[in-house]
């Protein structure tokens, strides 16, 4: 049998000397290239450089390497007599296992202020063309791109069983790696093109996204479930303790920690069904952890906590028996997770890392709607309000209202929220009509809606709204503007001597 050759071309060499050894002691020439070549002398092994085996040195500063036919014909080249014997011709051989990993272009350019110059020469060029080729012709040739497989193709080629069901996985996962490699590069690029001033959404948008876990199901049993995320992301979350996370809980972690990182001061978001039942801030954790809870403590069981501060041992002591599903927190004193952890199956997460992600994706029948994130700035600040009321707010009702704005966005449409003292006291979701968000609001809040504001995510298009939290206690009401009836809208609120701000912002969530 003629000998088996395998060529070794690794940016990352993690397990690279033990693989190449076995493949030696199983009879296989090595041929490497570059650092890799240097590597596996450096051990004592026997290895023929890539510029040997072509007769050409590295050029341009190591950009070509092994863009030659003595290794792209020695890869591509069927097992067949004709394309044997033309190898044979130009004094060629075969390439039978090629193992190849690419530049680190993902971890560069996820590096912070890092120059275009740089992450361009981290696009790899040969180490692509040499996946592609092997990949492709995966008929006779085995394709490694991951360190993870090493064990198992030694294995097979110390048993002489490189089987084609193996090396049709392998060229799988290298054109699967190759086209997240090239993703990445493309998402990369279209960051530094600046956009038309119409739009800032990209013509096309390249996203890759890697199973991150295998859930037992999704929303329900019947539904297959799984968590992705963006392909050479780092982890958002480290779990620290507890189950293991499940597709609702991913889902409202979301909501939970979207909205407690939204508040300057120390707040507390609890999100039940991807709802605020309870946001507060205060000057500690755990005085907003207790407003928070008084919002609705019902609800609140079985909820998602998030908080925006390490929290410490007095808000995990305020959380104390509540049953939660998870705890999420930007970091933790050790006494207070060690204090949380005594609760078995509660999920504590760690945030580990900021995801810039300017977009927001969302599946639909058909395609994708891609929006960019909620983020707005300047209507958060009242300064920038217009008071329509006769009546004027007072400083106490202007800083309730901008926390009643701000929480606002985090509610699904039609969004009300109700606020005493920097905390939610009622809030009213995801109801076909305006004024039964209002009367949920109420129903939550009860006594408490006596001299609380109110935010509504849109405009009210009739006065009912108002007369019906007028009649539960509402003081001050902050809202968009912009329907057709806002004058009759401001003259109910004047008759009922109310105070209205308008933002000139609406934040529908659907």
């Amino acid at each position: 049998m003629p000998e088996k050759r395998a060529l070794l071309s690794v940016s990352d060499k993690t397990g690279l000397i033990d693989f190449a050894r076995r493949l030696h002691n199983a009879g296989v020439q090595l041929i490497a290239s570059g650092g890799s070549a240097r590597a596996l002398a450096a051990e004592g092994l026997p290895v023929t450089p890539v510029e040997e085996l072509t007769g050409f040195p590295e050029i341009l500063g190591g950009r070509v390497k092994t863009l030659h036919p003595a290794v792209h014909g020695g890869i591509l080249a069927r097992r067949t007599e004709a394309h044997l014997a033309e190898l044979k011709d130009h004094g060629l051989a075969p390439i039978d296992l090629v193992v190849v990993n690419l530049y680190p272009f993902q971890q560069t350019v996820a590096q912070p202020n890092v120059s275009e110059a740089d992450a361009i020469e981290q696009i790899d060029i040969g180490g692509v063309a040499l996946l592609r080729a092997a990949a492709k012709n995966f008929e006779s040739v085995a394709v490694v791109c991951n360190p993870d497989d090493y064990d198992a193709v030694a294995t097979a080629v110390e048993s002489d069983d490189l089987a084609l069901s193996l090396r049709r996985e392998l060229a799988l996962k290298a054109f699967r790696h190759t086209a997240e490699y090239d993703t990445a590069i493309a998402a990369y690029l279209t960051t530094q093109v600046t956009q038309p001033a119409s739009t800032a959404l990209p013509a096309t948008l390249p996203v890759t996204l890697e199973q991150a876990q295998v859930m037992r199901y999704g929303e329900n049993p019947h539904q297959q479930g799984g968590y992705y995320r963006y392909a050479g992301d780092a982890p958002a979350f480290e779990q620290l303790h507890g189950k293991e996370m499940s597709y609702n809980n991913w889902l409202d972690l979301d909501g939970s920690w979207l909205a407690a990182q939204d508040f300057p001061e120390p707040t507390v978001a609890i999100i039940k069904h991807s709802n605020p039942c309870g946001l507060a801030s205060a000057t500690t954790l755990a005085e907003a952890y207790t407003k928070a809870l008084a919002s609705d403590p019902v609800s609140a069981f079985g909820g998602i906590i998030s908080v925006n501060r390490p929290l410490d041992l007095a808000t995990a002591e305020q959380i104390g028996d509540l049953f939660v599903e998870i705890v999420a927190a930007p970091a933790y004193e050790a006494d207070a997770l060690k204090f949380l952890q005594r609760k078995k199956n509660l999920r504590i997460l760690l945030a580990t890392g900021q995801t810039d992600r300017p977009l927001s994706l969302r599946s639909v029948y058909g395609g994708v709607l891609v929006q960019e994130l909620d983020t707005s700035t300047a209507d958060m600040e009242p300064s920038n309000w217009q008071i329509v009321s006769k009546a004027q707010p007072s400083a106490a009702q202007l800083a309730d209202l901008a926390f009643a704005w701000r929480v606002c966005r985090h509610v699904k449409s039609n969004a009300i929220v109700y606020v005493q003292d920097q905390a939610t006291v009622g809030v009213g979701a995801g109801q076909m009509s305006r004024v039964d968000s209002v009367m949920m609001a109420a129903h939550k809040a009860g006594d408490r809606a006596h001299g609380a504001v109110m935010a509504s995510d849109a405009f009210f298009p009739f006065a009912d709204g108002i007369e019906a939290a007028a009649e539960y206690g509402i003081a001050a009401v902050v809202q968009p503007g912009g329907s057709v009836r806002d004058e009759e809208v401001i003259a109910a609120v004047d008759k009922l001597g109310l105070v209205m701000a308008f933002t000139g912002v609406r934040h529908f969530k659907h």
